[in-house]
């Protein structure tokens, strides 16, 4: 167990106005032979069913090396230890994995959709078979918490699910004529090869959200998922096989150095049909300038600077409960986080008290210990930029109530943070954090603090607590954003539409979202 937040009685409401220095990485500088020598390192895994583990990138139904044979050290962002290698790829591979897509989409497009829902359907039940197993990859590779692992592999299983039964239902239609011996129809077919490009994140989920929709409609697929992440994607893979998708259906590319040419070839291969990524918004604008060169369809889920608003009507408890939830979750590390936290000068004090005394009894810690509550950041690189923002804000006059600072010790782990008088020109209101810090700012009237929300260039997710019901209507309504939670911090599951407006993104996941992977297509049969 790793130190946690001193107690409640000690911070709230105390002005603590001392900057927060950064911690230089205590991770190794030297890597023995040995473990770069390693795949894995089994001892660590502890897996019901080894096999699931893969040290291999998967191209055309085969475990594959890199033709070079570089490969990239997989780290435990909790404790450091190194859980083993995969290979760095290249363009070369890329192209391989594009071919080899090019090549089973001439067999997988043709099957019948009752077809691909039985086979997204044992691939459900595999992940589900395999969830302690599929969840501690998560664990260790990613660092959150057991439980929140095992919940994302059922958010991600749902998909499968979801998708399957889609499958069979992306109907065409007949269109009437306004000439008596034409008759329109319209059919659905897939689009082809789909170049798919996900987070460290949710390691499971961002890929069969997108991996769901393209295999039901008929497409296949290449794969490239982050470095920091990668077994999660390839035991995904493990799972296809025994599923019974044949080769070349799903390709997974890993690299790291060689990102840039890797993500070229998958955006501007002319047989590359789709792309699909979930990241930062300077990444989806370069990604979208390399599809744009043969013109193909593109899906693109960019970051998110989610307001979160409570206003003095709204049940404090629940709001509470609601801002835990949404800011917290993954150490607040996601796209849909609450980033900017504005409440009512009238409930300001008593939310930022309740606040503080909940995030003061979280445990943080390794996320295979069943006593703890949050896990680390997933590099240094989290750490620093969690750092400058709260440092940022502590010098333009906003209040630590409770952590604000590193963890010391093994890992990237920051205390869960909750800081008071933010004010509206701190980077807190300007970007997005993806660290456990809640940053609260006070507002006065609805048309202020919908102009503060509004105030943004991107625009995924929004939320906010009233119990007034035509303010309900009127704010929801009011905010610029792809999806809205009216007195609820959690709004993602399979069955939604998922995605952004602004500079937050472009087509919607989930819910209908297998249409993204699909062409119409007018046959219009005359003669009659």
């Amino acid at each position: 167990m790793f130190p946690h937040s001193p107690p409640f009685s000690q911070v709230v409401r105390v002005l603590i106005k001392a900057p927060v220095a950064a911690r230089q990485s205590n991770r190794p500088s030297n890597i023995s032979l040995w473990y770069r020598m390693a795949s894995t390192n089994a001892s660590v895994w502890s897996l019901q069913d080894p096999s699931l583990i893969k040290n291999q990138a998967y191209i055309d139904g085969k475990w594959m090396n890199a033709t070079e044979g570089g490969t990239i050290l997989v780290t435990n962002p909790a404790t450091d230890e190194e859980l083993g290698t995969v290979p760095e790829m290249g363009l070369a591979e890329t192209k391989s994995a594009i071919a080899a897509a090019g090549k089973a989409f001439a067999s997988w497009g043709k099957t019948t959709a009752k077809y691909r829902h039985d086979i997204l359907m044992k691939f459900y039940s595999l992940m589900q078979q395999h969830n302690d197993d599929l969840a501690r990859i998560i664990t260790l590779e990613n660092g959150k918490t057991l439980t929140e692992a095992k919940g994302e592999n059922a958010y991600s299983a749902s998909f499968m699910e979801w998708y399957a039964e889609e499958a069979v239902r992306t109907y065409g239609e007949h269109i009437p004529s306004p000439m008596p011996n034409i008759r329109n129809v319209v059919i659905k077919q897939p689009v082809g090869v789909v170049s798919i490009l996900t987070p460290w994140n949710f390691p499971s989920a961002m890929i069969t959200r997108k991996l769901g929709a393209a295999l039901a409609a008929g497409c296949t697929a290449v794969i490239k998922p982050p470095p920091e992440t990668p077994f999660s994607a390839l035991a995904l893979a493990e799972l296809s096989r025994r599923a019974g998708i044949p080769g070349g259906v799903i390709n997974i590319v890993t690299t790291q150095k060689n990102v840039i040419e890797v993500g070229r070839e998958m955006c501007e291969s002319k047989i590359v049909k789709k792309v699909s990524f979930t990241g930062s918004t300077p990444v989806a604008k370069g990604l979208y300038g390399m599809a744009a060169s043969t013109l193909k369809k593109v899906s693109i889920e960019a970051g998110g600077n989610a307001p979160f608003i409570v206003f003095d009507d709204a049940d404090i408890d629940k709001a509470v409960e609601g801002a835990i939830a949404c800011k917290f979750r993954g150490s607040g590390q996601t796209c849909v986080c609450a980033n900017r936290i504005y409440v009512q000068s009238s409930v300001y004090a008593d939310f930022a008290s309740r606040l503080a005394e909940k995030v003061a009894a979280f445990k943080v810690g390794n996320g295979l210990d069943e006593k703890t509550t949050h896990g680390p950041l997933i590099h240094e690189r989290a750490i620093s930029k969690v750092t400058r923002h709260v440092e940022d804000a502590v010098s333009r006059g906003a209040q630590v109530l409770v952590g604000g600072k590193r963890v010391d010790g093994a890992g990237t782990f920051f205390s869960p943070t909750v800081l008071s008088e933010v004010p509206a020109g701190a980077l807190f209101n300007t970007e997005e954090t993806f660290g456990p810090v809640a940053a609260l700012t006070k507002f006065e009237t609805e048309e202020e603090v919908i102009a503060l929300a509004n105030d943004s260039d991107v625009g995924l997710a929004g939320y906010f607590f009233s119990r007034d019901v035509g303010r309900v209507w009127r704010v929801a309504e009011a905010l610029e954003v792809g999806m809205v939670g009216t007195n609820t911090g959690l709004i993602s599951h399979a069955t939604i539409p998922f995605g952004g407006v602004k500079q937050s993104g472009i087509g919607r996941e989930g819910g209908h979202g297998i249409e993204e992977y699909l062409n119409q297509k007018l046959i219009a049969f005359g003669g009659i």
